[in-house]
């Protein structure tokens, strides 16, 4: 043996420095979310001073509740049925037997460390504070972002959606980001099929939904859901905060995630990451 140590690169990009954008919202009380899932709920059972030790020490904790699909969330596969059935064929309802989806729950998802690539879609088209309301990107928008940024598409990537709808997540009045009247702005079924068809893993974006919702529809029809999770197997990850990786012209970076395994649930809460090399 020659004495000389070995590095991992991935440990020796760490050890050079490396910048990670956050890309999860916080989980706050009253925050944006749809009106389909249970809010989300934090309380203090116990409070400082509530118990004291004899040593003069106390301790302090939580109890959360929240639906799986509140704030920034992965969809499993088990999320979306369609004509009943789910991606691998099965009943869907004979699925969720016991009151859990044993085959294709949250708990199946691997965690996630590969390429991501963000397609900034407005700046593509000249309207880089945001799509409007109710606008379906288009695989024309998704190629222009591509051809502007240099970023083609590889099977296994993770594709991050911005629509410039992220930036609304904050405002007082929440349903401005739900956007049940005005529609939101996002992929259809041609842009989730152009995205299937480069063979991603996973697609993600900045909205409520990973869909072009119209006009006062809400979520009556989601057939980009029905294409990414029933037809062509595409995780999607929803009310991602990709206003920082924009502003800073990062369209390329390793893309990290990993969900809660939870046995059987329809998704999870995530806090992904983009992590990029310094300088």
């Amino acid at each position: 043996m020659s004495g000389t140590a070995t590095t991992d690169p991935l440990l020796q990009a760490v050890r050079d420095g490396v910048g990670i954008y956050d890309l999860g919202r916080p989980l706050t009380i009253g925050m944006p979310q749809s009106p389909n899932h249970p809010p989300f709920w934090h309380t203090l059972p116990r409070r400082h001073g509530d118990m004291v030790r004899a040593d003069g020490g106390s301790a302090a904790n939580d109890m959360i509740s929240m639906g799986t699909h509140v704030g920034t969330h992965i969809d499993a596969f088990a999320h979306v049925s369609h004509d009943g059935r789910l991606i691998d064929g099965s009943d869907a309802l004979a699925a969720s037997s016991g009151g859990r989806f044993a085959e294709l729950g949250a708990h199946t998802i691997a965690p996630m460390v590969r390429r991501g690539v963000l397609l900034d879609v407005p700046a593509a088209l000249g309207t880089p504070e945001g799509c409007e309301a109710g606008y379906e990107i288009t695989p024309d928008d998704l190629e222009k972002a591509v051809a502007r940024q240099g970023t083609p598409l590889a099977s296994g990537d993770v594709v991050l959606v911005r629509s410039g709808w992220g930036r609304l997540f904050g405002d007082p009045d929440r349903n401005v980001y739900i956007g049940r009247d005005s529609g939101v702005p996002g992929v259809g079924e041609a842009g989730a099929t152009w995205l299937a068809d480069q063979g991603v893993h996973a697609a993600g974006a900045d909205t409520i939904a990973f869909e072009c919702l119209k006009p006062g529809s809400g979520h009556s029809v989601l057939p980009a859901h029905r294409v990414l999770l029933v037809e062509r197997g595409v995780y999607i990850i929803e009310t991602l905060d990709l206003e920082g990786l924009a502003a800073a012209g990062v369209h390329e970076f390793t893309f990290v995630l990993a969900p809660l395994p939870i046995f059987g649930a329809t998704g999870s809460p995530v806090r992904p990451l983009a992590v990029v090399g310094r300088g």
